[in-house]
């Protein structure tokens, strides 16, 4: 996926979870911030980020927080952006684990019992419930999620553990918003519990995969599968 009319600022500080202060073209702007979860290691005071500017007249704020550098790494925090680059990908060919057709059909925003999952798909005769994760939290190389306790994130787990036992097939995707990553795992000191679901899920068969992002100022793209370490 690419955004247009990329520009450079420096963050100053974030006052809620929905705006930040950056410096842009030595103006303090007011900036959205695309985004919810912590990102505390991220939004330091200092840190060059990568902002779209927008030129919607009814919108509140002229430009939207979508990338920060982190030393070497470059990560892409905007929270839409894990959906479209899988749409992407599966528009691609992307195939999936335990599909035996190329995948036919693909629905967004699907509602099953109490939840609406990303993805459902159909391959041949079968179908499948996708649940994405972006995930923009860096340790020492190893990518972590939750960032945040996430009682959503459980409930999709126990829904997908559900749909598989009524015949449908299930994934979790882990969408790693940066390169340099050499696995995924679950962020078990920050919410014990998803990891713990997260695991009970994996032993039941639902998949849990991971994939990379080729990611620059103004792009971000899918690029490899990497371990999921549970």
């Amino acid at each position: 996926m690419k955004y247009a009319n990329i520009v450079t600022g420096i963050f100053i500080k974030r006052p809620n979870r929905f705006i930040a202060h950056v410096m842009i073209n030595n103006r303090e702007e007011i900036v959205h911030v695309k985004n919810t979860g912590r990102c505390k290691e991220l939004l330091i005071p200092g840190v060059v980020v990568y902002l779209q500017e927008h030129d919607n007249p009814k919108r509140k704020t002229r430009f939207s927080l979508i990338a920060v550098q982190k030393g070497s790494l470059l990560v892409n925090i905007d929270s839409q952006a894990p959906n479209k680059v899988i749409l992407e990908a599966l528009g691609r060919g992307l195939r999936l684990p335990g599909l035996n057709s190329p995948i036919s059909r693909v629905y967004a925003e699907s509602s099953y019992s109490n939840s609406r999952f990303d993805f459902y798909i159909t391959a041949g005769e079968q179908k499948a419930y996708i649940e994405v994760k972006g995930v923009t939290l860096e340790d020492k190389g190893v990518a972590k999620f939750p960032d945040a306790p996430t009682q959503r994130g459980v409930r999709h787990i126990c829904e997908l553990m559900k749909a598989m036992d009524e015949g449908y097939l299930a994934y979790i995707i882990f969408v790693v918003q940066m390169k340099g990553i050499s696995h995924v795992t679950p962020n078990d000191e920050t919410h014990a519990e998803f990891g713990r679901t997260l695991r009970q899920a994996y032993r039941e068969g639902v998949n849990v995969i991971a994939y990379d992002c080729v990611v620059t100022p103004n792009t971000l793209e899918l690029d490899k599968e990497i371990p999921v370490v549970l």
